[in-house]
Protein backbone atom coordinates (compact mmCIF):
# COMPACT_ATOMS: atom_id res chain seq x y z
CA UNK A 1 0.00 0.00 0.00
CA UNK A 2 1.78 3.26 -1.31
CA UNK A 3 0.95 5.91 -0.75
CA UNK A 4 -0.80 5.97 2.39
CA UNK A 5 -2.45 9.09 3.94
CA UNK A 6 -4.59 8.58 7.21
CA UNK A 7 -6.30 11.37 8.50
CA UNK A 8 -6.56 11.99 12.31
CA UNK A 9 -8.21 14.22 14.48
CA UNK A 10 -6.09 17.21 13.93
CA UNK A 11 -3.42 16.10 12.39
CA UNK A 12 -2.56 13.60 9.22
CA UNK A 13 -0.46 10.90 8.54
CA UNK A 14 1.30 10.93 4.96
CA UNK A 15 4.18 9.02 3.30
CA UNK A 16 7.54 11.27 3.62
CA UNK A 17 8.34 13.09 0.58
CA UNK A 18 11.81 14.45 -0.62
CA UNK A 19 10.80 17.85 -0.27
CA UNK A 20 10.09 17.19 3.58
CA UNK A 21 13.87 17.60 4.02
CA UNK A 22 13.69 21.55 5.46
CA UNK A 23 10.96 20.63 7.58
CA UNK A 24 12.45 17.31 9.01
CA UNK A 25 15.56 18.68 10.00
CA UNK A 26 13.82 21.34 12.03
CA UNK A 27 12.72 18.31 14.49
CA UNK A 28 15.87 15.77 14.15
CA UNK A 29 18.36 18.77 14.06
CA UNK A 30 17.03 20.50 17.39
CA UNK A 31 18.33 19.25 20.40
CA UNK A 32 15.43 19.95 22.05
CA UNK A 33 13.29 17.18 20.08
CA UNK A 34 16.43 14.72 20.17
CA UNK A 35 17.20 14.66 23.31
CA UNK A 36 14.48 12.17 23.59
CA UNK A 37 14.82 10.26 21.09
CA UNK A 38 17.35 6.98 20.29
CA UNK A 39 19.36 9.12 18.00
CA UNK A 40 21.44 12.59 18.12
CA UNK A 41 20.50 15.75 16.05
CA UNK A 42 21.72 15.17 12.40
CA UNK A 43 23.04 18.01 10.04
CA UNK A 44 21.40 18.72 6.46
CA UNK A 45 23.29 16.00 4.99
CA UNK A 46 21.98 13.01 7.43
CA UNK A 47 18.63 14.73 7.39
CA UNK A 48 18.50 14.16 4.14
CA UNK A 49 19.48 10.86 4.02
CA UNK A 50 17.12 9.48 6.26
CA UNK A 51 14.37 11.06 4.58
CA UNK A 52 15.50 9.31 1.24
CA UNK A 53 15.80 6.09 3.28
CA UNK A 54 12.07 6.78 4.15
CA UNK A 55 10.86 7.51 0.73
CA UNK A 56 12.91 4.14 -0.27
CA UNK A 57 11.71 1.78 2.36
CA UNK A 58 8.27 3.02 2.15
CA UNK A 59 8.18 1.50 -1.27
CA UNK A 60 8.96 -2.16 -0.30
CA UNK A 61 7.22 -5.16 -0.58
CA UNK A 62 6.45 -6.14 1.51
CA UNK A 63 6.69 -3.20 3.77
CA UNK A 64 8.34 -3.68 7.03
CA UNK A 65 8.23 0.18 8.16
CA UNK A 66 5.17 2.93 8.24
CA UNK A 67 7.63 6.15 8.86
CA UNK A 68 4.89 8.40 8.42
CA UNK A 69 5.20 12.28 7.92
CA UNK A 70 2.93 14.25 10.62
CA UNK A 71 1.26 16.87 8.43
CA UNK A 72 -0.66 19.89 9.94
CA UNK A 73 -3.58 21.55 8.22
CA UNK A 74 -1.40 22.90 5.54
CA UNK A 75 0.28 19.46 4.89
CA UNK A 76 3.54 20.72 6.24
CA UNK A 77 5.07 18.11 7.76
CA UNK A 78 5.48 18.58 12.20
CA UNK A 79 6.59 15.88 12.87
CA UNK A 80 7.04 12.30 12.53
CA UNK A 81 5.37 8.67 13.67
CA UNK A 82 6.90 5.18 12.76
CA UNK A 83 5.43 1.84 13.15
CA UNK A 84 8.26 -0.31 12.64
CA UNK A 85 7.93 -4.10 11.85
CA UNK A 86 9.14 -6.54 14.30
CA UNK A 87 8.12 -10.59 14.43
CA UNK A 88 5.14 -11.66 13.78
CA UNK A 89 2.39 -9.57 14.46
CA UNK A 90 4.51 -7.25 15.91
CA UNK A 91 5.55 -3.23 15.98
CA UNK A 92 7.81 -0.87 17.45
CA UNK A 93 6.48 2.66 17.82
CA UNK A 94 8.07 5.95 17.41
CA UNK A 95 7.38 9.48 17.09
CA UNK A 96 8.59 13.10 17.34
CA UNK A 97 6.74 16.40 16.92
CA UNK A 98 9.02 19.46 16.29
CA UNK A 99 9.46 21.54 19.56
CA UNK A 100 7.67 24.56 18.26
CA UNK A 101 4.33 22.38 18.21
CA UNK A 102 4.68 20.69 21.34
CA UNK A 103 1.58 20.82 23.88
CA UNK A 104 -1.13 21.04 21.15
CA UNK A 105 -2.35 17.16 21.19
CA UNK A 106 -0.26 16.06 18.04
CA UNK A 107 1.76 13.39 19.83
CA UNK A 108 -1.32 11.99 21.35
CA UNK A 109 -3.51 12.17 17.90
CA UNK A 110 -0.73 10.54 15.82
CA UNK A 111 0.71 7.96 17.75
CA UNK A 112 -3.76 7.42 18.57
CA UNK A 113 -3.69 7.09 14.52
CA UNK A 114 -0.97 4.95 14.02
CA UNK A 115 -1.86 2.71 16.33
CA UNK A 116 -5.30 2.41 15.04
CA UNK A 117 -3.97 1.91 11.76
CA UNK A 118 -1.61 -1.17 12.84
CA UNK A 119 -4.36 -3.03 14.62
CA UNK A 120 -6.80 -2.17 12.04
CA UNK A 121 -5.36 -1.88 8.42
CA UNK A 122 -1.78 -4.37 9.82
CA UNK A 123 -3.76 -6.42 11.90
CA UNK A 124 -1.11 -6.08 14.27
CA UNK A 125 -1.24 -8.27 17.87
CA UNK A 126 1.38 -6.31 19.53
CA UNK A 127 3.04 -2.54 19.68
CA UNK A 128 5.29 -1.45 21.64
CA UNK A 129 6.99 1.78 23.12
CA UNK A 130 10.85 2.26 24.49
CA UNK A 131 10.36 5.54 26.14
CA UNK A 132 13.11 7.30 27.36
CA UNK A 133 12.24 7.50 32.08
CA UNK A 134 12.75 11.06 31.68
CA UNK A 135 10.07 11.69 29.13
CA UNK A 136 6.95 12.54 30.95
CA UNK A 137 5.35 14.18 28.06
CA UNK A 138 5.81 11.22 25.85
CA UNK A 139 4.95 8.59 28.98
CA UNK A 140 1.71 10.71 29.24
CA UNK A 141 0.76 10.19 25.47
CA UNK A 142 1.89 6.00 25.76
CA UNK A 143 -0.74 6.06 29.22
CA UNK A 144 -3.42 8.20 27.66
CA UNK A 145 -3.94 5.59 24.92
CA UNK A 146 -4.11 2.69 27.21
CA UNK A 147 -0.22 1.23 27.02
CA UNK A 148 0.77 -1.08 29.86
CA UNK A 149 4.24 -0.58 31.42
CA UNK A 150 6.23 -3.57 31.07
CA UNK A 151 9.75 -3.35 32.78
CA UNK A 152 12.92 -0.92 32.23
CA UNK A 153 15.24 -1.70 29.90
CA UNK A 154 18.96 -1.11 30.93
CA UNK A 155 21.37 0.86 29.59
CA UNK A 156 18.91 0.49 25.64
CA UNK A 157 20.29 3.54 23.76
CA UNK A 158 23.40 5.29 23.12
CA UNK A 159 22.85 8.63 22.32
CA UNK A 160 24.09 12.57 23.38
CA UNK A 161 27.02 10.74 24.65
CA UNK A 162 25.52 8.85 26.91
CA UNK A 163 23.77 5.05 27.46
CA UNK A 164 20.31 6.01 28.69
CA UNK A 165 17.51 3.53 29.47
CA UNK A 166 14.44 2.78 27.98
CA UNK A 167 10.78 2.17 29.77
CA UNK A 168 8.93 -0.42 27.81
CA UNK A 169 5.20 0.00 26.82
CA UNK A 170 2.88 -1.98 24.97
CA UNK A 171 -0.71 -2.83 23.75
CA UNK A 172 -2.05 -5.67 22.49
CA UNK A 173 -4.89 -5.31 20.26
CA UNK A 174 -7.59 -6.97 21.90
CA UNK A 175 -6.82 -4.08 24.91
CA UNK A 176 -6.65 -1.35 22.17
CA UNK A 177 -10.11 -2.65 21.12
CA UNK A 178 -11.46 -2.80 24.81
CA UNK A 179 -10.32 0.78 24.86
CA UNK A 180 -10.49 2.14 21.60
CA UNK A 181 -13.35 1.01 20.16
Amino acid sequence: MYPIAIPGRVITLREVRPDDAADALAIVGDDRVTRWLSFDSRDQAATAAMVEGAVSRAQLHPRNEYYLAIADTSDRMIGFARLGLTGHQAAKLGYAIGAEHWGRGYATDAARTIIEYGFRELKLHRITAAIGPDNAASIGVAKRLGMRYEGRLRDHVFTNGAWRDSQLYSILAPEWNDTAG
